[in-house]
């Protein structure tokens, strides 16, 4: 079962949040149990995590946010996009939902918001996930490839199967065919008189990733003072160096990856993102 529950965000901004609602095994109240955040990527939303939130759901209170941008949250004409506010967002989602203290689940973007805010506000988060997110700075010409990225869509797809052979086939950036990157982004389109069009703006999720890919954000991840995985996937964008110095610099720092997985780790291979990190959440979720 998965129910709907909106939340305040920063700047007033609704935020659609979804609870994987089944009673944990062992428990009379879901209350009680400890709480899980889970915060998408770019361009992704809350149910792109629907089969960790399952399994989660059986021993512990899971809950998807769809952020600002995405998903059925609010999208701002004017924003504002910049890290402080997704940050102030999962904050407010923690706070509302009595999450507290939560373990934070994310990936790429979403990882970023996750020990961001882990660096802000240790007194709310018990224990963090990373999943493939590069801690470095990626640079001006990365975003100048992600605006030629997204020019490059055949928009409108006039139909799904369509969505799912060019982003799992036909999308230059696809090394290989990749059934499970076709499925994600099928998630992510919306219909309309003409056609499939994603349910977010490309424009804002430029102007959303334009305020974090020029920074590098060691100093926050150094600031991280709870237990932190981090999770890459062997094909993904974080390489095994830079995933090591992370968990160096990282006070209570673990590394784990996934074979044969690209950037889409827990969409890839989800029986092997369970596999990496179970046992770090059974030594941290345990009362």
């Amino acid at each position: 079962m998965v129910r709907r529950i909106d939340v305040t965000g920063a700047n007033g901004v609704r935020l659609a949040a979804w609870e994987f609602a089944d009673p944990p095994k062992g428990r009379g109240d879901t209350d009680h149990a400890l709480g899980v955040l889970l915060l998408h990527g770019l361009m992704g939303r809350a149910s792109h995590w629907a089969s960790t939130a399952r399994w989660l759901a059986e021993r512990h209170r899971a809950v998807a946010l769809d952020q600002r941008g995405h998903g059925r949250s609010d999208k701002p004409a004017e924003g504002p996009f910049t890290r402080e506010a997704y940050v102030a967002d999962a904050e407010a989602a923690i706070e509302q939902l009595g999450l507290a203290p939560v373990t934070l689940i994310g990936h790429s973007m979403g990882a970023l918001t996750a020990w961001q805010l882990a660096a802000k506000r240790p007194d709310l988060v018990h224990a963090l996930i990373i999943c493939d997110m590069r801690a470095s700075a990626l640079g001006a010409a990365s975003q100048r490839e992600w605006e030629d990225w997204f020019r490059s869509w055949p928009l409108p797809f006039a139909t799904l199967a369509d969505v799912r052979k060019w982003f799992g086939e036909d999308d230059p950036w696809v090394e290989r065919p990749n059934p499970a990157r076709g499925e994600f982004f099928a998630e992510v389109m919306g219909e309309g008189s003409d056609g499939w069009r994603p349910v977010f703006s490309r424009r804002q999720m430029l102007t959303s990733r334009e305020t974090w890919v020029h920074d590098a954000h060691w100093e926050e991840l150094a600031q991280v003072q709870c237990p932190t995985l981090v999770v890459r996937g062997l094909d993904g964008e974080l390489g095994r160096a830079e995933a090591q110095e992370m968990v160096r610099v990282l006070p209570r720092g673990e590394y784990g990856e996934v074979a044969d997985a690209g950037h889409l780790v827990h969409y890839d291979r989800p029986e092997g993102w369970r596999t990496a990190i179970e046992p770090f959440l059974d030594g941290v979720l345990t009362p």
